[in-house]
């Protein structure tokens, strides 16, 4: 079976194998991982490594239906860079064809960390037995990790569970697949298409080229039928959904302890930059050394200049000189860099940005669905629909960053047969006549003449908008990013309520972290405070110690925008949160977040 590969993602994907043929000192080596698959790798020693000498290693692998030559290149556009750049710099290279790929046996894993995690552990063991290698104790080699796309999430999945991993650099990585390829339930067919295809054609061409006897990968059955099911429907499947959750990384993320530098694209469709903010959310509690930069490029188009290109090279190599070869000399830069949709670069000393007020929009409308009626966007990246509910947001009256995940409410009505049903929302440009970072948002919706209300959040933006600025909102039917929609009907937007996440960078301070292998120690407030979103509709929360049957620690009756709480008493170690509030209409949703408390009375969320 072959599913067609959308041109535009074939272009991008194949992209990542340009660059020179593997180094000619390199030594082919296979290890044999914890299930028996060999894994196909490649050791080249750093440049000037003298017999006797010992060096740190970077493990690097490649992007999906790509090989390890692939990562000999270093792309910008990608955040990749190349394997020669940290040999020169003094680090030796294990490159290697990830499991279902090139001429590692096994099926693809899809990064999973309890079997490609795994099979990292394996080389890790690998190194620790090379006479040449640098060890901070016996089994145990002083290494970093850096790769894109697929040889990015690989460094969460091993990162959360090998203590070993002393740095990590994941370039366009995600934590949720689920979010990536199923979010809210609808397929993002297009990227879904390009991944189940060239997997399939890289297998194939491997089979054809391979020397007899080598053990070759494969694609798992059970991945192919959950593409062609939903690429039928345009439903992501109870199952397929759990397929994709089982084996991501957001629910463990918090394990990992290795320094993390995020490079993360504004216009990768893909893996968003909201992926990004989940990273770097979920890693706070944990006190890591974190910085994230958003260039502009990824999965994706960039139509707005990617200012950081020059950076990411030297970014990446300081990142791994500071925390892999422990040069407290290096300096790292701020802790958090962007590209905003003006193509100009930007810093703050961490992410999120301080709250700068308020940029919002509110509007309403009337939206008629039907199969590919006037479905905007490319395979690929979205495009402003010619048929959409618009809703212009006020330009503020001063220059203002907006970098986050925007918010949105939907009160709405409608009928419609046909399928589960979702609208699209986008933020167009006006002046260049683009959607922002390319971005498009699936929002179910209910439509069975009842009025409901939604709240989400969308894929994340970096904008730079000026009293002169012309941006608005869209709610459209369709984008061929997800496929053609089977509803028909129409749905009234009775009130659209949009709140864009306005930073000051000046006023944003750097967070607290803990170095590794000392001792935690905790500088935030014992008091929590957590933000909701826009809750006029709510009416009450409930915070829970341990879970939804847990002991009640706070509650109150007319919910604000923001929830507070204590911990103040609480034995040291992890807790569990959870905030529950309930909407005056029925119904209700829950934020669960885990906090390290580091001695009694004292907290780091």
């Amino acid at each position: 079976m072959r599913v067609p590969v959308p041109a535009v993602a074939t272009t991008v994907l194949l992209a990542l194998l340009a660059g020179p043929a593997t180094a000619a000192r390199a030594a082919e080596v296979t290890v044999t991982s914890f299930d028996g698959t060999k894994i196909n790798a490649a050791f080249t020693p750093a440049e000037g490594l003298k017999p006797g000498e010992r060096a740190p290693v970077m493990l690097m692998t490649h992007g999906f239906g790509l090989t390890r030559e692939s990562v000999e290149g270093g792309l910008a556009e990608f955040g990749q860079v190349g394997a020669p750049a940290f040999r020169a710099r003094g680090y030796s290279t294990l490159t290697w064809d990830s499991r279902g790929f090139g001429r590692s046996g096994g099926e693809v894993g899809l990064d999973s960390p309890d079997v490609d995690g795994r099979d990292v552990s394996a080389l890790i063991d690998y190194l620790a037995a090379r006479p040449d290698v640098l060890l901070d104790k016996p089994g145990d080699p002083r290494i970093g990790m850096h790769g894109a796309s697929y040889g990015g999430g690989i460094e969460w999945a091993t990162a959360l569970r090998d203590q070993r991993v002393d740095a990590i650099a994941p370039a366009i990585s995600w934590v949720s697949l689920t979010d990536a390829l199923a979010r809210d339930g609808r397929v993002k067919l297009g990227w879904g298409a390009a991944l189940v295809g060239l997997g399939e054609a890289s297998g194939l061409a491997v089979g054809v080229l391979a020397p007899q006897g080598l053990e070759l990968g494969a694609m798992p059955a059970a991945l192919v039928q959950h593409a062609v099911e939903s690429a039928a429907t345009g439903a992501a499947s109870p199952a397929f959904t759990d397929y994709l959750r089982a084996r991501g990384t957001e629910d463990r993320l918090e394990q990992v302890r290795a320094p993390a530098l995020i490079l993360q694209g504004t216009a990768d469709t893909l893996f968003t930059p909201s992926q990004a903010v989940k990273m770097r959310a979920l890693l706070r509690p944990a006190g890591v050394p974190v910085k994230m930069a958003w260039f502009c490029g990824g999965h994706g188009v960039c139509l707005t200049g990617n200012a950081l290109a020059d950076r990411i090279e030297p970014m990446t190599l300081a990142w791994m000189d500071r925390w892999v070869k422990r040069d407290k000399t290096v300096d790292t830069g701020p802790g958090f860099e962007w590209v905003a949709d003006d193509g100009q670069a930007r810093s703050a000393a961490d992410f999120p940005l301080a709250r700068a007020g308020t940029v919002a929009a509110t509007g309403s409308g009337t939206l008629a669905l039907a199969p590919a009626a006037a479905a905007s966007g490319l395979a690929v990246l979205a495009t402003p629909s010619p048929t959409a509910v618009d809703i212009p947001i006020p330009a503020p009256r001063t220059a203002t960053d907006v970098v986050g995940d925007p918010q949105l409410e939907l009160r709405y009505s409608g009928r419609a047969a046909g399928g589960p049903t979702h609208v699209f929302a986008q933020l167009v440009d006006e002046a260049r006549g683009i959607v922002v970072g390319n971005q498009a948002t699936p929002v179910a919706v209910v439509l069975d003449g009842a009025t409901h209300t939604v709240q989400t959040s969308l894929e994340g933006v970096a904008m730079r908008m000026t009293p002169s600025s012309r941006y608005r909102l869209q709610i459209a039917s369709d984008t061929t990013m997800y496929g053609v929609g089977h509803a028909v009907g129409s749905v009234r937007i009775l009130e659209a309520n949009l709140a864009l996440p306005a930073g000051d960078a000046a006023a944003t301070k750097p967070a607290a972290f803990t170095l590794p292998g000392t001792r935690s120690t905790c500088a935030t407030p014992r008091t929590i405070t957590l933000a909701l979103g826009r809750s006029r509709h709510l009416a009450d929360i409930v915070v829970r110690l341990g879970g939804r049957t847990g002991k009640r620690i706070a509650s109150r009756r007319l919910a604000g925008t923001r929830v507070r709480f204590t911990l103040k008493g609480q034995a040291p170690g992890r807790v569990t949160v959870t905030v529950t509030a309930r909407r005056r209409g029925g119904g209700s949703f829950t934020l669960t977040r885990r906090f390290l408390t580091c001695a009694r009375g004292a907290v780091r969320g």
